[in-house]
């Protein structure tokens, strides 16, 4: 196995060497992903793949449904978690990382990291891989770099069924409100800070946190991604979504480049792991958009109580 495995990935190295580099271009039709800052590879990711030995590891939360998420056993497919004795990660992160590793022939290895743990960890080859949720922005791809989209994600609001913001219909109707979102994203950095007047709370360590105020009534809406809303209103019927999208109401950046790169979601690899990156769209570039919103779907119906 590790003969084949050596012979396999060494056809990938040809192949990508053949190509100039190059990464495998997606087929999916929605926003295309942002073209990463122009650099030239360090000699050490050159001859460093991470799965040599036939193990992909992977880093995520394992606490940020339904992208990823901690449960007590291997139920629905979940994968044991290696730092974490006796828990199981799952997800549509586990769910894209298990298929990427079933047609490549690797053995999946899942880690638990902290959200700002997860880039480091890849530059110093702690992990292979993160999958998990990360957006393709400018700044992060220039720490690392990114396959993929793997998923379109939408920014909304959530707020509560009750709330005076429950009927707003864009981001002006949110105009003094109290909020937070989860620290480290651009929901927080960039996207809260244009509401008018709005009284920013602390940003949240995780996505559970950030929505626990929201119930708890600590603040009176969040913003984040679809995927992350959905799965919070389908085991909390009291939260509703905002969606501002595609209205003049809608979070502003400063040009559609910008605004897909905070949309598509991709898979942090060591820069200039160009053998591991061309690896993991080859596989995505065989998904549609409408394959990742089926599994999206199936992560979210299979998501536990929490």
């Amino acid at each position: 196995m590790k003969k084949l495995l050596s012979l396999a990935m060494a056809a990938v190295m040809a192949l990508s060497l053949a190509a100039c580099g190059g990464s495998g271009a997606s087929s999916t039709p929605a926003a295309s992903a942002p073209a990463a800052p122009a650099a030239s590879a360090p000699a050490e990711a050159a001859e460093f793949t991470g799965v040599e030995d036939g193990v992909l590891t992977v880093g995520m939360e394992c606490a940020y449904a339904p992208y990823n998420w901690t449960q007590m056993d291997d139920s629905n497919g979940a994968v044991p978690i290696s730092n974490v004795p006796g828990s199981y990660a799952n997800g549509y992160d586990v769910m894209i990382a298990q298929k990427i590793c079933d047609a490549n022939g690797w053995k999946l290895e899942i880690v638990s990291s902290a959200w700002d743990s997860l880039c480091p960890a890849v530059q110093s080859k702690t992990m292979d891989a993160n999958i998990a949720g990360q957006s393709m922005t400018a700044d992060r791809m220039a720490e690392v770099d990114m396959a993929g989209p793997y998923y379109y994600a939408t920014i909304v609001c959530v707020t509560t069924k009750d709330s005076p913001y429950a009927s707003a219909t864009s981001i002006a109707d949110l105009a003094g409100g109290k909020c937070t979102s989860q620290s480290g994203t651009i929901w927080y950095d960039s996207c809260l800070p244009q509401i008018e007047n709005a009284e920013l709370l602390a940003p949240a360590e995780t996505a559970p946190a950030m929505i626990m105020q929201l119930q708890t009534g600590a603040v009176d809406f969040i913003c984040t991604d679809m995927p992350t809303a959905m799965a919070a209103v389908a085991k909390d019927d009291n939260l509703v979504i905002l969606n501002f999208s595609g209205t003049d109401g809608d979070f502003q950046f400063a040009s559609e480049e910008e605004r897909a790169e905070n949309v598509n979601i991709g898979i942090s690899v060591l820069k200039g792991n160009t053998v591991l990156k061309d690896a993991i769209d080859s596989v995505l570039s065989a998904m549609t958009e409408g394959d990742f919103n089926a599994l999206m779907d199936q992560a979210i119906a299979i998501q536990p109580e929490v």
